[in-house]
């Protein structure tokens, strides 16, 4: 179908002019090849209409890339695994702790701090030669939300009171990491007050979604076979990524996961985890 004045409905509510090549990039993130994406595109063409929301969109061309390759698949869906990353938001927190070990920083969670008028807890304390940075994570469970200003305000009124009570620790840095995106007024007040700011999609060399797929470091709820049921079990035994599943094997069946889909599980996180499955 012609893409002249097709407007989409995105998770926020709001009308977007769809756009073929913006599909056609994210399934290519995804590692399926130009012929894959190709196939799936065209299998769309003639099913996508006016008003069509954006998840119903992203749900057929998911549908689609399972049947060619489960990989393909596993990655498309990386956004929405991290959200299923709760409803606490801990298991993020965690996630986002191990992304800062890929990047070469020592990390300790939740560390409490007495600042000059209340008590803090952070996030995540990450370390890199003498530098201390913290770090808040803002996790949001459902589509749609974003992390208005309100958030970096917050944050940045508690790093002032940890400050205050700390002068040895001047150089601090602050961070704010979110799941979701930020909005334009939160990124105009995190660069004023010089925050470091990741959002899916910002910065955009150095988003998470970038910095995911160049540590491969997926979260185990990216699988597109086990239930969610069995992804919270996972998460409640203290996993976090898939490569802790791939690491402790057992837990599979110890949560009730028998033959073949066990197998299958760990074929598919395998393929996942490896540079070579496109």
């Amino acid at each position: 179908m012609s893409t002249r004045k097709f407007h989409v409905i995105k998770s926020t509510g709001e009308k977007a002019k769809f756009s073929f090549s913006k599909l056609r990039g994210s399934l290519l993130k995804s590692g399926a090849d130009k012929k894959t994406v190709d196939i799936v595109i065209d299998q769309m063409r003639d099913k996508l209409h006016q008003g069509m929301s954006t998840r119903e969109i992203y749900n057929r061309a998911f549908s689609l890339l399972k049947q060619v390759k489960s990989v393909y698949a596993s990655k498309y869906k990386l956004k929405k695994a991290l959200y299923e990353l709760g409803p606490s938001g801990f298991p993020f927190e965690k996630f986002i702790g191990k992304l800062f070990e890929a990047e070469g920083y020592s990390v300790k969670m939740n560390q409490f701090f007495q600042g000059e008028c209340v008590d803090h807890e952070v996030d995540v304390v990450a370390f890199k030669q003498s530098e201390r940075h913290l770090v808040e994570c803002k996790f949001h469970s459902e589509e749609g939300r974003t992390c208005d200003v309100k958030i970096p305000l917050y944050i940045h009124s508690r790093f002032r009171d940890i400050h205050e009570r700390e002068n040895s620790h001047s150089t601090d840095q602050g961070w704010l990491v979110t799941n979701t995106r930020f909005t334009d007024d939160a990124l105009q007040y995190g660069k004023c007050i010089r925050l470091n700011m990741i959002s899916w999609d910002y910065p955009v060399k150095n988003s998470l979604k970038e910095l995911i797929d160049k540590h491969q470091i997926y979260p185990l709820s990216v699988s597109t076979i086990l239930t969610r049921t069995e992804k919270e079990e996972l998460l409640n035994n203290d996993l976090i990524l898939v490569q802790d599943v791939l690491q402790n094997k057992k837990i599979l069946s110890k949560i009730g996961i028998q033959e073949p889909r066990r197998s299958r599980i760990i074929s598919e996180y395998e393929v996942l985890c490896s540079k070579n499955h496109i």
